[in-house]
């Protein structure tokens, strides 16, 4: 499979391909999202870990022709090439994760523990973490995690059930998950790519469909 290939079947190619569904709304692909807020022996959040669950018609185009030895399931390690794919390919939107302390932006590096999985229903989940780079909010200091895509390109939305969880927190903390509201009638009618290339660059569009992991931690 060419490296062409594999981008094409990248979620920053899927993002690229926006000229060809140019008569098509926002957005193109739909994400339900779980995520870990990972904390280090000094209380501090020392990573994001994801679990995205990608939507029938994405999952059904990236896999094809992934399955090399034709045994009708695919492997992690068939699915390796295209996990790798979608992680380098996340870094330029910001891993479509934002956290910050005060007016402080909480750098993220590259993912780690990355790999892709099929459902038994044939849908795609990538699993990544993001260990924290810079600006990590103190200990026992309130901080918050969003996931959305600037762009509104990708639709993320928490999972129903366990869309968040705190690992290794310090005692006393608590997270609270807020989930975006669906866009009313008129967002939606004008929701067309002519609107979203008229949009100036860094608009951040996306911002108002943003999932929202608050932690508060008792003094």
């Amino acid at each position: 499979m060419t490296t062409l290939r594999l981008a094409l079947c990248g979620l920053l190619a899927a993002i690229s391909a926006v000229v060809p569904l140019a008569a098509e709304a926002h957005p193109h692909v739909w994400v339900t999202a779980r995520s870990e807020i990972v904390f280090g022996a000094d209380g501090r959040m020392a990573s994001v870990r994801h679990a995205w669950t990608f939507d029938e018609m994405f999952s059904s185009f990236a896999t094809q022709g992934l399955d090399t030895d034709g045994d009708g399931k695919l492997t992690r390690e068939e699915l390796q090439p295209l996990a790798e794919v979608n992680v380098t390919s996340l870094k330029e939107f910001g891993f479509f994760t934002f956290s910050r302390d005060g007016d402080k932006k909480v750098g993220f590096a590259d993912p780690v523990d990355y790999w892709l999985e099929q459902t038994p229903k044939g849908l795609l989940i990538l699993h990544f973490t993001l260990p924290v780079k810079d600006n990590a909010p103190p200990k026992g200091a309130p901080l918050k995690v969003e996931v959305y895509d600037p762009t509104y390109f990708v639709a993320f939305e928490f999972a129903k059930d366990h869309p968040a969880k705190l690992v290794e927190a310090p005692a006393g903390c608590a997270l609270d998950v807020a989930r975006p509201k669906e866009p009313d009638s008129a967002t939606s009618k004008k929701l067309s790519e002519s609107f979203f290339t008229g949009l100036s660059p860094g608009a951040n569009f996306g911002a108002q469909f943003s999932n929202t992991i608050s932690v508060s931690c008792a003094p």
